[in-house]
């Protein structure tokens, strides 16, 4: 079952006032106990503030607004910053997450989000105006949204990427440069030893 309860609730007193919550899915289950069946409902909840954060929960009740409040609180655990070029992501990227392969890739300004109902609700609140999205194989939406949301994580600022591995290369070469040169301060220290030995000797056998 799939409901659009409270698509994009606000929060409430109390609560993180720059964020929004978007209700992905709400989805009713029923377990077989002794006494009969019990009825649940979970929900798959966004919450985002449309400026480069958002983050992903879920929430299991009996009734679908207490669902929805602990999907919500769950989503704020989850919050993360996700790096953004302008209006649109840095690079493409392809996330599998599940059965779910989510493909992100970057947009001209003015293309609007070309995204399905689970993706676009995790863009959107993630602050992406402008991008090409494509869900291939699974759709369930939980699997969906837990793609997205990895792909989002997964993007890198490129010139800040360079920068690191340009780091990252600078420092082995410094320690090679410093193990080349322990290596040859223990060869000369080793050869040194070596010619004392022979010395040695040799100062022995002449006579006195």
């Amino acid at each position: 079952m799939t409901n659009n309860f409270d698509r994009n609730r606000q929060p409430e007193d109390g609560e993180d006032a720059p964020f929004v919550e978007r209700v992905v899915r709400i989805s009713r289950v029923a377990k077989v106990v002794k006494g009969g069946r019990h009825l649940s409902f979970n929900a798959v909840v966004v919450v985002g503030d449309s400026d480069g954060h958002v983050g992903i929960g879920m929430g299991k009740a009996d009734a679908v607004p207490d669902a929805v409040r602990k999907g919500a609180a769950n989503a704020r655990k989850n919050i993360v910053e996700i790096t953004l070029s302008g209006s649109t992501i840095p690079h493409e990227v392809v996330m599998k997450y599940g059965g779910a392969l989510v493909m992100l890739k970057p947009a001209s300004p003015g293309t609007g989000v070309i995204a399905g109902g689970a993706v676009r609700a995790v863009v959107e609140l993630a602050g992406v105006r402008d991008i090409l999205t494509k869900a291939r194989r699974s759709t369930n939406p939980v699997n969906v949204v837990k793609a997205t949301f990895e792909g989002l994580k997964s993007l890198r600022d490129p010139q800040e990427e360079i920068r690191r591995r340009k780091a990252l290369v600078e420092s082995m070469a410094e320690r090679a440069r410093i193990q080349a040169e322990r290596r040859a301060a223990r060869q000369a220290r080793h050869a040194a030893a070596q010619a004392q030995a022979a010395a040695q000797p040799q100062a022995a056998a002449q006579p006195q």
